[in-house]
């Protein structure tokens, strides 16, 4: 099989490491009996360009709904999780493949310690398998089991002469150091990819998606194979969905468990609790840095009108740490979590019923009313952070209709946006993604807010 060589990426994310995040959560729960999964290493998971732990929640519960013990899995938060243009020069809250592939280390070496596990499993999507790589490269590979690689583009998002120093070019430094030799994995380490047919938008041969339509990237579908390893294609999946969705969890659980997992659907617990960190964006900047001194409050809500079922369930304030809760909600309960973040928009999340307990219910502000929002009385958002949305490959509504906003063919929009005047801002908004509806209300623009339909699935 002939792989092409060459690509860009943008999309992965992180924060510093904290006590906080291995300790075990206050509401961690022993695994009952027979549900200890025999023989499954302690797994890191390991996000994209921009991203953050909470991409993995779903995942995180469909191990636990199989018996994997909750305190034997970390997603790790990169600090600074979006890509330098140029790996060699410093930019303000980015970073470079080294400070990824040291904070990565530092993961690693204390979920061993945690756990007591001589070898661990490494899972990323996207720039989280650059680190994985680069840190077996680099004399890791005593340190992990297993690694699987979903939708990470091997060989570059792009193959080009110029940008030569951009982690994502597959001709550059970074992605020849990782791809040289005969094999390009590392022995001692199985290996696994997983990737699209096709609809991953950082796998395409058009450069639209790095801003260079009609100009070759160099790159096919292909790309994310590595000679050496087990490569799987996984269907019309996009750039995402090869890491979250229920067909990529059924791989990664069978790789790294030696069987099929016995379920993919999660299971709900009896009790529920939540909590996460408040994250910035200085200058625009998506990062996973603490913000101190961020309000968050949980309401209740219908899930036929988004209206308030009485006051918060929940109300808290971050410290240093940026850290939340713990909240206690009932797994039935559609919810509205507002964000009130110092310098920011007032975020209003609405979300579908939370199944399982989750301490990576991470939160970033929305993003700031700009210009195309002037005179909007209410500006809503619809948010797929586990994907992206695909038309006509899926049924995306918002308001009843669907978005203009959101373009056909390869799935390239995770966010679709909705304003509505100022007499219109006092009725239910539904958004509706194949089978998850959520029912968001509209809030004031002129009090500097923004709804979000924020998509579970």
């Amino acid at each position: 099989m002939n792989i092409s060589r060459r690509t860009i990426l943008k999309g992965a994310g992180a924060l510093p490491l904290v006590a906080a995040d291995f300790g075990l959560p206050a509401f961690a729960q022993a695994p009952s009996a027979g549900q200890n999964a025999v023989g499954v290493p302690p797994i890191l998971f390991a996000h994209g360009n921009g991203d953050h732990a909470a991409l993995w929640m779903t995942t995180l519960w469909r191990m636990e709904s199989n018996g994997v013990p909750r305190e034997r899995m970390f997603a790790i938060n990169f600090t600074d999780p979006l890509a330098r243009a140029d790996d060699t020069k410093p930019e303000p809250n980015k970073s470079s493949s080294e400070d990824q592939r040291r904070e990565l280390g530092e993961a690693i070496q204390q979920l061993k310690r945690r756990t007591g596990a001589s070898r661990v499993a490494l899972v990323g999507n996207s720039r989280g398998g650059n680190s994985i790589r680069s840190y077996i490269k680099s004399g890791g590979a005593a340190d992990v089991s297993h690694a699987v690689l979903c939708g990470v583009p091997n060989h570059g998002v792009y193959d080009w002469e110029s940008g030569l120093n951009n982690e994502f070019n597959g001709r550059g430094p970074f992605l020849r150091g990782l791809n040289e030799g005969e094999s390009e994995v590392t022995p001692g380490t199985a290996f696994l990819t997983l990737r699209s047919d096709g609809m991953d938008k950082y796998a395409q041969e058009d450069g639209r998606f790095v801003g260079k339509p009609g100009t070759s990237t160099g790159i096919t579908a292909e790309g994310p194979a590595l000679k050496g390893a087990t490569n799987l294609v996984l269907g019309a999946l996009d750039h995402r969905e090869t890491a979250f969705s229920p067909r990529a969890f059924r791989e990664i659980y069978r790789f790294i468990a030696g069987r099929e997992p016995d379920r993919v659907a999660v299971l709900p617990e009896a009790g529920v609790s939540l909590g996460g960190l408040v994250t910035g964006t200085p200058g625009g900047i998506q990062t996973n840095r603490p913000v101190t001194g961020a309000s968050v409050e949980i309401y209740r809500v219908s899930p036929d009108t988004g209206e308030r079922v009485g006051g918060p369930v929940h109300s808290s304030q971050t410290a240093a740490d940026g850290r939340w809760g713990p909240a206690k909600v009932d797994s039935s309960w559609c919810l509205e979590i507002v964000l009130t973040s110092p310098g920011s928009t007032t975020t209003h999340f609405y979300r579908s019923p939370f199944p399982r307990s989750s301490d990576v219910v991470h939160l970033r502000a929305a993003r700031p009313l700009g210009a195309a929002d002037a005179g909007a009385g209410s500006v809503l958002l619809m948010s797929r952070p586990r994907g992206y949305f695909g038309r006509p490959r899926d049924v995306v509504l918002f308001d009843g209709k669907e978005p203009a906003d959101v373009k056909p063919g390869v799935p390239g929009d995770s966010i679709s946006t909705l304003r509505l005047t100022a007499a219109e801002a006092s009725r239910p908004v539904p958004a509706l993604f194949n089978e998850e509806r959520i029912v968001s209300r509209p809030w004031p623009a002129s009090e500097n807010r923004i709804a979000v339909a924020e998509l579970t699935y």
